[in-house]
C-alpha cells in the first residue's frame, strides 16, 4: 500500500511500512523512512509506484483550466476529490484526484486552504484583483526582460540611463530598472558599472563623479532658498586697526584677517580678526537649518558649493575697503622675545583695508624678502611695502610659536610634499564640464604668508577653546591623545590636547562661513564675551547638549564626504593633466607596500599616488621611473610598470622624502557598487582653500 502526503507545504509518496491510528511510517523513493501522522495522509494506493503517480499528476495538473475550475467548485468549503469528480467525472481516478489536489494547491489567488486536502473559492472581485497583478507582474517580467536583452546588446534604455545614480548606489531591489541590471549583469558576465558604461549609460566621466556625488549629498539640488540675508547689530564699535587678509585669489568666503599695532614701542597687539556671521544668524533659524544642513562648503579644483548663500557671505566677508563685523582676538607680544603676554576678545567692526592674494605675492614675500629690508623685488604692490615690516614680525612671530609647538609635540612637523594648485583654463567660477584644460602648479608647504595665517589661526583656536572651558561653555573641539601611529584627530565637546598640533585644546572657530562647527563655536564664544561668568546660562548650547553630538556626528560624515570627493577631483583632473599633456613616464619615489596589487609610488611633481609592478625589491624612499598604463577616469585609477631606479642604492643623499604623511596615502579603489549580481531570489520579493594646510591637523585652518 501507497500513500499521498503533504509534509511541509509539499507532496510526496511513498510506501506504507506499518500504521497506527494516529500516524503511520512511510518509506520514500529514495529510501529514507518518515513519521507521517495520519490527517496529513490524502490518498492512499496500490497502484501505480508512488513517484509515477506524482509525476502523472503534475503532468495533468498543468492542463487543468482553473477559470473552469473556478466555475465548477462549490460556493462553500470542498475537498480535492469533490472537484475532480466535478471536472472531469463523477468517477474521477487517483490520478485526476491527485491532478486536482496539485492544481488546488498551486493557484492560491484561484482557491483558499481551508484545511488539509480542503479548499474554498476566492471571491469573484479579489479573483480578478489576483489576476490583474499577476498580469501586471507578468508584463514587468517582460519588459526586465527586454530591457537587460537591450543591455547584452551594449544598448541603455531610457528609464535605467534615468535611474543609473540610484541603481548604482542607492537601489530599490524591488524597482524593474535593478532588477534589468542585475539579470544583464548575471548572463554577460560583466560587473554592472562596466556593462553600464559599455551600454552608453555614461556619457561624461566628470558628469558621473558630479552626479554621484550631487545624488548622495545634495539630492535636492545645490541652489539656495530664498531667504532674507539678516543684517548685523548696528552698535558695535569702530576697532582702531587696518587690518589685511591673505589667501589665494578665488576665496570669496574671507573668514580671517590680520593687524598690527605697537610695531617698535616694545609690546606689539597682533590683531586675529574672524568674520562673525554669529551676530546675526540664531540658532534654530531658517538660514541656521541651512547652514546646519551642509556643515560646510565644498570645495573642489575649479569650482565650490558654499555652505552659505552668496548674499549672507557677501555680508559678513572680511572685503576690503569697508568696516566688517568681526569676533576679534587681541594678542599682546613682548616684542623682543616674542612672548605672549595676555590676550583680549572683542565683539567690532573692522576696517579692512586689503585683501593679499598670496597666488600672486609668494614670489615677493619670501624668507629672505621678509628677512632683509633691503632686498628688492620688481613689481612689488604699495600696499606690500606698506607692511613688510609688520609681516616680517608676523613671520617672525610664526616661527616662534611653531617652534614652541614643536617641542610640546616631541619632534618637528615635517610636511614634505608641496601643494598642489590646479587651474581650470577659461572656467570663470562656473561648474566644469571635465573638458577643460587643466594646469597643476606648486606651492612649497609652509611658505611664509602661509605659515603666518595657520599659527594665527591656531593661537585664535586654542586661546578661545580655552575661553569656553574656562567659562564652562561647552564647545566642538579637536583632540589627539597621541601622536602614535594609529591614534587619530577625534571631535568632541571637551577641552583636551591636541598631541599633532601641540596645543592644550582646540576649537575650530576660524572659518564660520564656510564650516558649521565654527559657527557653533562662534556662538559660544560671543555669550561668553557678553555675558562673561553667566556665559553658561546665555549660550545657546549647554553642558551635555545633545545637539552638539548630533552636529559633530553629521559634521564628521559630512566633511569625510565632502574632502573624499575633492580628493577624486584633484585625482581625476591629474589624470586628464597626464592625458592632455601625453605623459605616459614620470619620476616617482616609493612610499609603501601595497601588498597583493604592488607598491605605491608617489609621483615626485604631481599630486598622484598609483601603485606599481616591478618595484618589489625596491625599499621605502627609492627613486624609480615609471611607465603608466591605461588610464579609467570612471573608477579614477591607473597602473604603472618600473622601468628603472633613478637613485643610487648606496647612496642615500638622492633618496626621495617620505615622512609619516605618506602613512595616509592611498589610491583610488573600485567604485562601490550597490548592484549586487549575487544576491538570493529573496532579496527581490577647486579651487579655494585646500583639505590640509593647518599644521599637525591635516585640515584647513
Amino acid at each position: 500500500m501507497h500513500a499521498l502526503f503533504e509534509e511541509a507545504g509539499k507532496f510526496q509518496a511513498g510506501r506504507i511500512l506499518s500504521e497506527a491510528e494516529s500516524s503511520a511510517q512511510i518509506e520514500l523513493d529514495s529510501g529514507k523512512r518518515v513519521k507521517v501522522k495520519a490527517a496529513n495522509i490524502l490518498l492512499k494506493f496500490d497502484k501505480p509506484a508512488p513517484a509515477e503517480l506524482l509525476a502523472q499528476a503534475r503532468e495533468l495538473a498543468a492542463t487543468i483550466e482553473l477559470d473552469l475550475a473556478w466555475e465548477f467548485a462549490p460556493e462553500d468549503e470542498f475537498g480535492f476529490a469533490d472537484l475532480a469528480r466535478d471536472y472531469f467525472s463523477q468517477n474521477a481516478t487517483l490520478i485526476e484526484q491527485a491532478a486536482a489536489l496539485v492544481a488546488l494547491h498551486e493557484a492560491p489567488h484561484y482557491f483558499r486552504r481551508a484545511g488539509k486536502g480542503r479548499f474554498k473559492k476566492a471571491p469573484a472581485e479579489i479573483l480578478q484583483q489576483a489576476l490583474a497583478a499577476i498580469k501586471k507582474k507578468e508584463q514587468i517580467q517582460a519588459q526586465i526582460s527586454a530591457w537587460a536583452q537591450e543591455l547584452a546588446e551594449a544598448k541603455c534604455p531610457q528609464p535605467i540611463r534615468d535611474q543609473l545614480y540610484k541603481i548604482l548606489f542607492k537601489p530599490d531591489k524591488n524597482a524593474p530598472e535593478y532588477k534589468a541590471v542585475v539579470e544583464a549583469s548575471r548572463a554577460t558576465h560583466k560587473a554592472p558599472l562596466d556593462l553600464l558604461q559599455a551600454a552608453g549609460a555614461i556619457d561624461s566621466a566628470y558628469q558621473f563623479h558630479w552626479k554621484r556625488f550631487l545624488f548622495e549629498n545634495f539630492p535636492k539640488g545645490t541652489g539656495f532658498p530664498s531667504l532674507e540675508a539678516p543684517l548685523p547689530p548696528q552698535d558695535l564699535p569702530l576697532a582702531p586697526v587696518q587690518a589685511y587678509s591673505i589667501d589665494d585669489s578665488a576665496t570669496t568666503e574671507i573668514d580671517d584677517a590680520l593687524s598690527v599695532q605697537g610695531l617698535g614701542s616694545g609690546t606689539v597687539t597682533v590683531g586675529i580678526h574672524i568674520a562673525a556671521p554669529g551676530l546675526a544668524i540664531v540658532p534654530g533659524t531658517p538660514l541656521d537649518t541651512l547652514g546646519r544642513t551642509r556643515l560646510s562648503t565644498v570645495y573642489m579644483p575649479g569650482y565650490k558649493i558654499t555652505m552659505l548663500p552668496d548674499d549672507v557671505v557677501n555680508i559678513y566677508t572680511l572685503d576690503q575697503g569697508r568696516a566688517n563685523p568681526a569676533v576679534s582676538l587681541y594678542v599682546t607680544v613682548d616684542e623682543a622675545t616674542l612672548a605672549i603676554t595676555g590676550t583680549e576678545t572683542r565683539l567690532e567692526r573692522v576696517p579692512v583695508e586689503v585683501n593679499m592674494r598670496h597666488d600672486k605675492l609668494d614670489h615677493i614675500v619670501t624668507e629672505a624678502w621678509l628677512n632683509d629690508p633691503a632686498l628688492s623685488v620688481d613689481d612689488t604692490p604699495q600696499a606690500l611695502l606698506d607692511r613688510r615690516a609688520e609681516l616680517s614680525f608676523l613671520f617672525r612671530l610664526a616661527q616662534q610659536l611653531k617652534a614652541q609647538r614643536e617641542v610640546v609635540r616631541g619632534k618637528p612637523e615635517t610636511f614634505n610634499r608641496p601643494d598642489y594648485t590646479f587651474r581650470l583654463e577659461g572656467n570663470q567660477g562656473e561648474e566644469p564640464n571635465g573638458s577643460e584644460t587643466v594646469h597643476i602648479s606648486t606651492r612649497k608647504r609652509g611658505a611664509p604668508l602661509d605659515l603666518i595665517v595657520a599659527e594665527a589661526a591656531i593661537v585664535a583656536n586654542s586661546t578661545w577653546g580655552q575661553m569656553l572651558a574656562d567659562h564652562s561653555v561647552p564647545g566642538i573641539y579637536r583632540s589627539q591623545f597621541s601622536l602614535a601611529p594609529g591614534v587619530k584627530v577625534r571631535m568632541g565637546t571637551k577641552a583636551q590636547p591636541h598631541a599633532g598640533i601641540g596645543v592644550k585644546c582646540y576649537a575650530w572657530s576660524t572659518s564660520p562661513l564656510r564650516r558649521y562647527v565654527d559657527l557653533v563655536n562662534q556662538w559660544q564664544i560671543i555669550a561668553c564675551v557678553r555675558h562673561g561668568k553667566t556665559a553658561a546660562l546665555a549660550a545657546p548650547f549647554k553642558p551635555k547638549d545633545a545637539d552638539l553630538f548630533s552636529i559633530i556626528s553629521s559634521f564628521d560624515a559630512a566633511y569625510s564626504a565632502y574632502n573624499g570627493y575633492q580628493a577624486g577631483m584633484e585625482r581625476f583632473w591629474t589624470l586628464k593633466y597626464l592625458e592632455q599633456n601625453g605623459i605616459n613616464e614620470l619620476e616617482a619615489t616609493v612610499i609603501k607596500d601595497n601588498g597583493p596589487y604592488g607598491m605605491l609610488v608617489r609621483a615626485d611633481t604631481l599630486p598622484l599616488v598609483i601603485s606599481v609592478l616591478g618595484a618589489q625589491n625596491l625599499p621605502r624612499g627609492a627613486r624609480a621611473l615609471v611607465r603608466l598604463g591605461d588610464i579609467d577616469e570612471i573608477t579614477l585609477d591607473i597602473h604603472g610598470t618600473v622601468v628603472q631606479r633613478l637613485d643610487d642604492p648606496d647612496d642615500s643623499s638622492d633618496d626621495g622624502d617620505v615622512s609619516d604623511e605618506d602613512e595616509d596615502d592611498s589610491v583610488a579603489g573600485p567604485i562601490a557598487i550597490a548592484v549586487d549580481v549575487n544576491e538570493s531570489d529573496a532579496a527581490d520579493a577647486p579651487q579655494g582653500k585646500p583639505r590640509s594646510g593647518e599644521a599637525g591637523d591635516n585640515q584647513a585652518p
